[in-house]
């Protein structure tokens, strides 16, 4: 996608944002959500050619992820899932956002709508610009479990029993390959909505997006994250 066109469909973008946010602040979508404390647990030098990846912390180190729907739409209808997730790494904050999607080509590349996040792949969309190339990430349950849509039923299933996500990278058109697992045992009582997840300001080490991406998205996102 060229500069021009990114940019374009970026001003778009944000039009349409702000038309949201006159009647739904202050988040124009993923407007409510469930925020759950846990473990990352890094496999050593996997291979991505992502620095952040390839060279783990020592040991497990804690993360917050938050989980939201992004129309809104009541648990009991499909929608899109969102995933965000923060943890530090050599004295800097690292986010993930992450998104439900498809699993194969070209269906990694899709927005899905999905019942439940634990029976979605959840995407990076897009691919990261790194050393070795674009390489895409993605998370999703190990082991196969249903738990509920609504957050507060979400939010007792995972008190009761932990949840676990597995973390994979891969090229834009090939395998998924594991590189760590986030084990999630314990839900905060309330969304917060000053937790605001941004890859562009908290990014992954050794990974960068692309400009047009950050064309794109950049005008919506400063004006719906200040």
């Amino acid at each position: 996608m060229s500069t021009f066109l990114s940019r374009s469909g970026g001003l778009a973008l944000r039009g349409i944002m702000a038309a949201i946010l006159l009647v739904r602040r202050p988040r124009p979508i993923h407007a409510h959500g469930a925020i759950f404390d846990g473990r990352l647990v890094m496999r050593s030098d996997p291979g991505s050619g992502i620095r952040g990846i390839d060279d783990p912390p020592a040991a497990d180190v804690p993360v917050v992820v938050r989980v939201s729907r992004s129309v809104g739409l009541p648990p009991w209808m499909p929608d899109v899932y969102g995933l965000g997730m923060r943890w530090a790494q050599g004295g800097e904050e690292i986010d993930l956002q992450l998104a439900s999607t498809g699993i194969g080509v070209p269906g990694r590349f899709l927005l899905l709508p999905r019942l439940t996040p634990t029976r979605a792949t959840l995407s990076s969309v897009v691919p990261y610009r790194t050393a070795r190339g674009p390489v895409m990430l993605c998370a999703r349950t190990v082991p196969s479990r249903r738990l509920p849509g609504g957050f507060a039923e979400l939010r007792r299933a995972v008190d009761s029993e932990p949840w676990t996500l597995r973390l994979y990278f891969a090229s834009p058109g090939g395998r998924w390959h594991p590189f760590a697992d986030v084990r999630l045992d314990s839900a905060r009582a309330e969304d917060d909505a000053a937790l605001r997840f941004d890859i562009d300001r908290r990014p992954l080490p050794g990974a960068d997006t692309y400009p047009s991406v950050r064309a794109l998205r950049g005008p919506s996102y400063r004006l719906t994250q200040g």
